[in-house]
């Protein structure tokens, strides 16, 4: 019996990882579109805010990720029963799949927002580099400099926040997620 269970689980598991590479796929598809086209003939300043909403996404979904995991689960099971409210029966299903939930928000959203915030600091280093004259090298260093150092101390900040916070981070985010999502 116990060796069926075990199978199973990696079965489904396997699963899982095959619905999350065939979403990482579409979103980053849909993202690099996105950027693709903002990015075309945009100047540099249209750029540099391209490239600060995708450091953003990552940094919030990052956020959502590390509260869903450290969140107490108890608070939504009674708000679920009591009152009925829905955003605390999406808390609660957001909760109980907590790894996949996790796996999604930082590493497909995240990590997908940081490859694509490293490219399209390319458009920038070269704008950077034709207004300014400096040569191309020393651009793309500095724009890589600085789009690591707004991802890493945004991430490094936000985690801090959404282990303090992470209940009403859930919350939150099961009252955005509550509008879509019909429960059964």
């Amino acid at each position: 019996m116990r060796k069926i269970k075990k199978e199973t689980k990696k079965k489904n598991n396997y699963g899982w990882v095959i619905q999350l590479a065939i979403m990482a796929f579409t979103i980053s598809f849909v993202f690099s579109f996105i950027s693709e086209i903002s990015l075309k003939k945009a100047n540099l300043i249209i750029s540099i805010i391209v490239v600060l909403v995708f450091i953003f996404l990552g940094i919030i979904f990052d956020m959502v990720g590390v509260a869903i995991t450290t969140a107490d689960e108890a608070p939504f099971h009674s708000m679920s029963s009591r009152n009925k409210i829905k955003a605390a029966k999406v808390a609660v299903i957001l909760k109980k799949n907590a790894d996949k939930m996790s796996s999604f928000c930082n590493d497909v959203i995240g990590d997908i927002c940081g490859i694509i915030s490293g490219s399209a600091g390319v458009v920038i280093a070269t704008n950077l580099a034709e207004m300014t004259k400096i040569p191309m090298l020393y651009a793309t260093l500095i724009t890589t400099a600085v789009i690591a150092a707004l991802t890493i101390g945004g991430k490094g900040y936000e985690k801090t926040f959404a282990i303090a916070k992470s209940n009403d981070i859930l919350y939150a985010f099961a009252k955005i997620i509550s509008v879509f999502y019909r429960i059964k």
